[in-house]
């Protein structure tokens, strides 16, 4: 007898499957970067980690064991899921199918392919820095390889958004306003923040001069460009939802917003520091509080929205607990992952940098309780939504007449 999985119709949008993943082994990093002492350097490293190991409580030791296996497992999703996808993807441009996206609005979601691939180099340094010793010696060396990468897949998104504008604006065809209710067309704008933040990752670790220049400026450049891009694709998709309704199968983009400021904050977090370090300009810790609090509270508008509408359509009882699958859901990984990401960050940048609660007392742990609420159901949903698109299922036998 066949088997089938819902992942054999294939579509650009399970490149999600790979980001989400991806998305948290970063989750697992936070617990790493602010409850392991690792002076320095701003990130923890392999001998930063053994050393806690051997002098920690059995608490700290828990935790360390939690983290890195948690990134070792997730990152090895991560990969596994962004090969089967360019796999997937070579043959799926063979097809009509591939035809008809490239004719269509649905084209903007081919940019998750490069947005995937940012994310898994970002993963790849993160298991470098945990899981290989001495990296830390030659960092330097590795800061400029990471930002051609970064140039190439940025290279790759800059193509193919090209492509779409000039068939789209160009040539005036394939694209429906009226089947533009939603925020798919912000896909592209997310994958070059993706690119802008590993970009930035140099500013806020490299002693190099020139390294940490030529980060904030191609970091600041991309990150313009998707902010642009943002606003650009938003104002008429929020006209099309509000003459149309929202798609139900795209409805999880409604919170799309909420990775993209994550990946945002902190790409403005690396610059701060570079320009802390390198050129001796100042940031207080007041102000960093204010920021944060600002991006955390657009998060938490689109997420309302987003599960407002959700709710109303029956989005959740049907694609994500129910039986019916939607390469789309995939979409609903990222919000938990960045609300969790940066729920972090508030904590140890905003609130304990600014003095506001103690660090380990019950105000941070508050905080930090609702980052990892947000990382388990992210969690959850990933292994939940691979059983439900990958497990091969026996099809159904048809009589003979």
């Amino acid at each position: 007898m066949q088997t089938s999985r819902p992942a054999d119709t294939y579509n650009p949008t399970y490149f999600l499957a790979s980001l989400g993943a991806g998305g948290i082994v970063v989750t697992f990093f936070m617990f790493l970067m602010f409850w392991i002492p690792h002076p320095g350097q701003p990130v923890p490293v392999f001998e930063d980690i053994m050393a806690a190991w051997a002098t920690g409580a059995p608490l700290t030791q828990a935790t360390i064991a939690v983290a890195m296996v948690g990134i070792a497992f997730f990152a090895f999703l991560n990969i596994k899921s962004l090969i089967g996808n360019l796999q997937s993807w070579a043959a799926f441009r063979k097809t009509p199918a591939y035809e008809a996206l490239t004719n269509s609005n649905a084209e903007a979601s081919a940019l998750a392919m490069p947005l995937a691939m940012a994310m898994t180099v970002n993963v790849g340094f993160i298991v470098g820095l945990v899981f290989v010793p001495q990296l830390w010696s030659i960092v330097e060396y590795l800061f400029p390889a990471a930002m051609v990468a970064f140039a190439l897949i940025g290279l790759l998104a800059f193509r193919m958004i090209g492509s779409y504008l000039s068939r789209v604006l160009g040539e005036g065809r394939g694209f429906n306003p009226e089947a533009n209710n939603s925020f798919v067309q912000m896909v592209p704008a997310f994958a070059l923040t993706m690119i802008a933040v590993g970009f930035a990752a140099p500013a806020a670790m490299s002693t190099a001069k020139l390294t940490v220049s030529a980060s904030l400026i191609l970091s600041t450049f991309l990150a313009v460009i998707s902010v642009v891009y943002v606003l650009a694709a938003a104002f008429p998709a929020i006209a099309s939802m509000l003459r149309n309704g929202v798609a139900r199968e795209a409805a999880p983009t409604l919170m799309i917003i909420v990775p993209i400021v994550t990946v945002l904050s902190i790409l403005m977090l690396r610059q701060s520091h570079g320009l802390h370090t390198t050129f001796d300009a100042h940031a207080n810790s007041g102000e960093t509080l204010v920021f944060l609090t600002q991006m955390l509270s657009i998060q938490v508008a689109f997420l309302l929205l987003g599960g407002a509408v959700l709710k109303a359509q029956g989005y959740f009882k049907d694609f994500v607990i129910g039986s019916k699958t939607s390469p789309g859901s995939y979409a609903l990984v990222c919000p938990a992952v960045a609300f969790s990401v940066l729920l972090h960050f508030f904590a140890n940048k905003g609130l304990v940098g600014a003095g506001v609660v103690e660090k380990f007392g019950a105000g941070y742990w508050a905080v930090t309780a609702i980052a990892i609420a947000a990382q388990i159901i992210a969690i959850v949903m990933v292994l939940r939504l691979n059983r439900q698109h990958f497990r091969r299922v026996d099809a159904a036998a048809i009589p003979a007449e």
